[in-house]
Order: structure tokens, then sequence, then C-alpha cells
């Protein structure tokens, strides 16, 4: 049931790390979709009845157009549905680029599946078997569902201190560290310290001093001197 992170590598050779969303927020973002469709449905009920026949077909088209048409088009246009937005959701391909016509048809088609035998048992059964939280129809399509990261609203401002790491790192290590440096903005100072108290032995101080210190051996690194 909980949340994992699934690691891509992009063309340029960059690591991105999508966090993958279980099947808790997943099922309740379904449930507020379901809301949505039936909410529609009975708002437009009484005007579309009242037109006889041409009403009834309308309906139908109707109810056709939010059960496929709505999360298909809206994965596509803007990656999530109202109730992942609510979530806070996203559909994504399995290399975190947006996602397509055809993978949004075949993932959304194939809930015909994830549903049987009833409640969606086979998508659960399948969601909780994959490292990555996804159904069958994610897998055949290729998508993940990811948690959109939220900004923060004050990002702890880069420092332009500079500090040589006190003793030689290796590329890897080296690597890490710029790497930091350049997500750290984006993460909250109670990650940022977390983060840095790991390597507390190579910036000899813990909580924001081992954050400011780690920011400037990644200047250094990148000849910010």
């Amino acid at each position: 049931m909980l949340d994992t992170h699934r690691e891509v590598i992009t063309p340029e050779g960059v690591p991105l790390q999508l966090p993958a969303a279980g099947p808790v927020p997943r099922a309740l973002a379904w449930l507020i979709d379901l809301a949505v469709r039936f909410g529609v449905l009975v708002l437009m009920s009484p005007l579309l009845m009242a037109l006889g026949g041409l009403g009834q077909g309308l309906y139908l088209g109707l109810m056709f157009l939010l059960f496929w048409g709505y999360p298909i088009v809206l994965e596509v246009w803007f990656g999530r549905t109202l109730g992942k937005r609510a979530l806070g959701l996203r559909v994504v391909a399995r290399d975190g680029a947006p996602l397509g016509w055809m993978p949004a048809i075949v993932r959304n088609l194939l809930r015909t599946v994830d549903m049987l035998p009833f409640g969606y048992a086979l998508g659960l059964l399948t969601c909780l078997g994959d490292a990555h939280g996804r159904r069958l129809g994610d897998l055949v399509a290729g998508s993940l569902v990811v948690h959109v990261p939220v900004p923060p609203s004050l990002a702890p401002a880069r420092i332009d201190a500079v500090q040589p790491p006190p003793r030689p790192l290796q590329l890897e290590e080296q690597q890490a560290l710029i790497a930091f440096a350049d997500r750290a903005p984006g993460l909250s100072e109670p990650r940022q310290r977390e983060l840095a108290d790991i390597v507390d032995g190579l910036s000899g101080a813990r909580g924001r001093t081992g954050v400011l210190r780690l920011y400037a051996m990644a200047n250094w690194l990148q000849g910010r001197r």
C-alpha cells in the first residue's frame, strides 16, 4: 500500500525520481471522478429527459463521453482528471514524459479487465504485486501514476560560499554532491537536513550548517571560486 519511487534516466543521462502512487490515493481519486460523472448525469437528466427520444439518445451519448472520453481527454491534455488533481496525482509515461493518446486509450479501455471479477479486484492485485503500484492497464500502456511534487512556499536560497571538500571525492561522490545542490532548493528544509545528515562525516556538521557546507562544496566542485 506504500508509495514508492521509480528512477528513470533521461536521454541526457539525468536520473529522475518519479514518486509512484499506491492503490489508496488512486482509489480515492477514482471515487472522486465517479462522483463527478454521476453528478453531471444527475444535473443533466431532467433537461434531457424532457426532450423525449432525442433526450434519451443524448443521455446515452453523454454517459459514454463521461465514462470513456472524460479520463482519456483529461489525461492527455492535462495529465490528470479532476479526481487525480484533487489528490495531487498525475499520469505519465514510464519515462516520465507526458502521456500520449494511444497509451491513454489503452490504459482506460483495460479498466474493463482491471474491474474483474468485481470491485477492481484484479486491478488491486496487480497494483499490490507491482513494485510501482501499476494496474494491468498501466503495465500494458506503459504508464505510471505519480504524485505531483508540491513546491515549497519559500524555497531555501542558494548560497554563494565556496568550500573545498575535506578529502578527495570519487566521481560518483562528486556527482551526488552536485545533484544534492541542484535539487535541494525544491525540497523542504527538514528534508534537506535529513539528506545532509546522511553525509555528516563529509560536511562535519548536522542540520542547517551541514546543508550550507554541502552547498559550498558543490560550488567548489563546479568551479565557482
